[in-house]
């Protein structure tokens, strides 16, 4: 799986009151949402200005290994071939909000509440499959007993939504599709996107074997017209029985580019639109540049030769030293053919621009609570305190002309309706507020060491096993011998008086529980917090501390309001923070030191400069960092999903469904009954009773604000645990004929499969697609 594309849905994503939560956090107004940070960049054209006929060929990193979405290998791919030829009976729009769609849909909405909660499904009545049945009850039926979860016999990826079902009928006509759900399910609108025809979801070898390579019988603006592997291609046909708005295009090539190759193939004319990474985007804008330019590129292969390294170069090939005159000019014809190669590259640019928008899915930094020093919940938020959020937006962003905003929901992106900022839940970046934590947790500088050969704060056994299994192949190493691991953060300087007042770690913990607590009462759900309390504290002492110290709190919650951060979020009263790092933060007789796991491959260089940063931000708490550089294969599925990280960046896309999307993200890990812990993808192994309950509770409550509402204060808690740390919204960079309309960065909207398509001779890009 690659490290910045996993899927949420099928495995790639506070009241007010006397404490210091943010006030919007419990703030039932839409505006909190906002306006989506940068809007589409798809150069909309109205129809009548778009030709009809032609085709697209779109790069797709890999073919789809299966075409049913709710196989565990769908990826990307499965899912851009479903939006072009199978119904959605709801679409994301531009704000990243689900809509209902018309070409299947005259209406939805939920009829009944009590006794149980009843949707009423009004379908399109020219609505049907590409062999004349229309579409109805029957496969709405099948769909659910397939993803019920009831019938082991189907190898599904998820089934959440229809497992709340309790049965689907008719209505007045097999057109009105009657769903009565068990339990309630705020996220109705999630469900039957797509819809399968019966033919595929009606028995297990339909559902589990007839849909990976095919699909006999579709319904949208485009039909599947052929899939060869063998040249790379899925081929979409324009569909004679839609009846919506015809598709401009006679046919929708998908056609497979590793990444690695996208400058080749647009060079060279086989892609008309593909994703590419800031390295492409800069050629095409250098292409765009030089057009009409003379004289030699001033950038690519053999533009840092200088005259006089050249003259150089000259005399070594044709000096008396005849075996470095060979070796030099082996190197002088390996640069001209490289120089000849870029250059015929470049002008082949030249026929594309660069549209560019946020892509609907944020980065963050995970930390792994699972054990070490992460396990403490004041030593994560010490690293989270630590970060310039929005300088390290501003990293991966500004160069590329994009808003480089730090994203403040783990929930949500801006513009879409569960959106809020809640990161004041945790603080703002406070380098003297991090340290002091630290120094709540033990951390001390200049502490003496037990072990100074002593790397790492995780778990030192498995990661050394796993780390000679996955790393072998690893990238980074220097001729200098290095293996791709280094230390950031290492003193060797004498250790000095740190000046620090520390106060008994275990009644600083209870302190900063009891605070917690506190929060939890405002929040609603006061037994909830008093039942994770008696957890951690059976005896009670923790609570008994805490009484005594009320004065302390009273202050203590004064000053978080006056830093407009949650009180867990800060050091209690008298823990002063060190004076100067003077060494290593030790404690017990060994460093802080985290290892920082990151990707390889070339693909990856903005991730590892926003590392960079988060070392040097680290520095200066005292906290060192083990970098290590591990191939793109391995980075995910050897590192961050089996737990073998301290630090890692990696990505997840947003959802217009969080309550049932993000909870998985999220959910507190779990004993399985073999023993290991089922983590579901909470790789950072942080989570809360608190968090599970009110996922639980928004995905249940019909009323919308409300709904909202709870989302927001789990994406509260979950800033306040510290195990997840959104920094910024991933970029979309995308190549396109400049006259292709429709097509490019669509953000967050579905794309319009039936409006893409190219501009007539002197046409422009101009308003919103119409609906003629």
């Amino acid at each position: 799986m690659s490290h910045d594309r996993v899927r949420v849905r099928s495995v790639v994503f506070l009241a007010t009151g006397v404490l210091a939560l943010p006030a919007l956090a419990g703030c039932s107004s839409n505006d909190e949402a906002g306006r989506p940070t940068a809007g589409q960049d798809v150069a909309p054209a109205a129809r009548d200005l778009v030709a009809d006929g032609g085709t697209v060929k779109w790069a797709v990193d890999a073919l789809p290994e299966t075409l049913n979405s709710f196989q565990a290998d769908a990826d990307p791919g499965t899912s851009r071939v479903a939006g072009a030829v199978l119904p959605s009976l709801f679409r994301i729009d531009a704000q990243g909000r689900a809509q209902a769609n018309p070409d299947f849909l005259e209406s939805a909405e939920v009829v009944e509440r009590e006794p149980k909660q009843v949707v009423l499904y009004k379908l399109n009545q020219q609505a049907v499959w590409s062999d004349g049945r229309e579409i109805g009850a029957d496969d709405f039926a099948a769909q659910w007993r397939a993803l019920s979860g009831k019938d082991t016999a189907y190898w599904t990826a998820r089934n959440a939504g229809y497992d709340r079902i309790e049965k689907i009928e008719r209505g007045a006509n097999n057109l009105e599709v009657r769903v009565t759900f068990a339990k309630p399910y705020a996220d109705w609108r999630s469900l039957f996107s797509p819809l399968y025809p019966k033919q595929v979801m009606g028995t297990p070898d339909g559902f589990n074997d007839g849909a990976r390579r095919k699909l006999k019988v579709t319904a949208g603006p485009f039909t599947l017209s052929d899939v060869d592997r063998k040249a790379g291609d899925v081929t979409l046909a324009r569909n004679p029985r839609w009846w919506g708005r015809p598709a401009k295009l006679d046919k929708l090539v998908l056609r497979e580019v590793a990444r690695d190759e996208r400058a080749k193939a647009l060079a060279d004319g086989d892609v008309d639109l593909a994703e590419i990474d800031p390295s492409e985007a800069d050629r095409i804008s250098l292409a765009a540049r030089d057009k009409g330019a003379q004289g030699p590129l001033t950038h690519g292969p053999g533009s840092a030769i200088t005259p006089g390294k050249a003259l150089r170069s000259w005399a070594i090939a044709h000096g008396s030293d005849e075996e470095a005159a060979e070796t030099e000019a082996a190197a002088r014809s390996k640069t001209r053919k490289a120089v000849k190669k870029y250059t015929k590259e470049q002008s082949g640019l030249r026929g594309y621009v660069v549209r560019k928008s946020l892509e609907p899915a944020y980065t963050q930094l995970a930390l792994n609570g699972s054990e070490g020093p992460l396990a403490d919940d004041r030593v994560r938020r010490a690293v989270a305190r630590a970060l310039d959020r929005e300088q390290l937006a501003e990293t991966v962003l500004k160069p590329l002309g994009l808003p480089a905003e730090p994203v403040g929901s783990h929930l949500a992106l801006a513009g879409q309706q569960a959106y809020a900022d809640n990161s004041g839940a945790l603080g703002e970046q406070d380098t003297t507020e991090a340290r002091a934590l630290l120094a709540d947790a033990g951390w001390m500088p200049g502490a003496p060491l037990k072990d100074k050969k002593a790397k790492t704060a995780g778990s030192e056994a498995d990661r050394k096993k796993k780390a000679r299994e996955s790393d072998e192949g690893s990238e980074g190493s220097e001729a200098s011998g290095d293996d791709g691991t280094y230390i950031v953060g290492e003193d060797d300087g004498k250790p000095g008086d740190s000046g620090t007042t520390v106060l008994a770690p275990a009644p600083a913990a209870a302190y900063q529980r009891a605070a917690l607590n506190r929060q939890a009462d405002v929040l609603g759900l006061p037994a909830e917090a008093e039942k994770e309390q008696k957890k951690k504290d059976p005896g009670g002492q923790a609570k008994q501390h805490a009484e005594k110290q009320s004065a302390a709190k009273s202050h203590a919650g004064a000053h978080d309001q006056a830093k407009g951060g949650a009180p867990g979020a800060y050091a209690p009263k008298g823990t002063a923070a060190p004076a100067a790092v003077g060494g290593p933060l030790a404690k017990d007789g060994k460093p802080l030191t985290l290892r920082f796991v990151l990707p390889s491959g070339e693909g990856s260089e903005p991730l590892r400069a926003v590392a960079d940063r988060i070392t040097r931000m680290l520095e200066r708490i005292g906290v060192r960092t083990e970098v290590s550089k591990v191939a793109d294969e391995s980075y995910f599925k050897d590192h961050i999903a089996s737990g073998q990280y301290d630090l890692a960046l990696y990505s997840w896309p947003a959802s217009a469904f969080p309550a049932t999307d993000a909870r998985p993200i999220f959910a507190k890990p779990v004993p399985a009954a073999d023993g290991s812990l089922n983590v579901e993808q909470n790789y950072t192994r942080v989570g809360t009773d608190h968090i599970d309950q009110l996922f639980d509770q928004a995905a249940g409550e019909l009323d919308e604000e409300n709904a909202r509402s709870l989302v927001r204060k789990a994406d509260a808690r979950i800033w306040a645990e510290a195990g997840s740390i959104p920094l910024y919204q991933r970029p979309q960079l995308v190549a396109a004929r400049p006259n292709l309309a429709n097509a490019g960065a669509f953000g967050f909207q579905s794309p319009e499969f039936e409006d893409i398509g190219f501009l007539k001779p002197g046409a422009k890009p101009s308003a919103k697609p119409s609906e003629k």
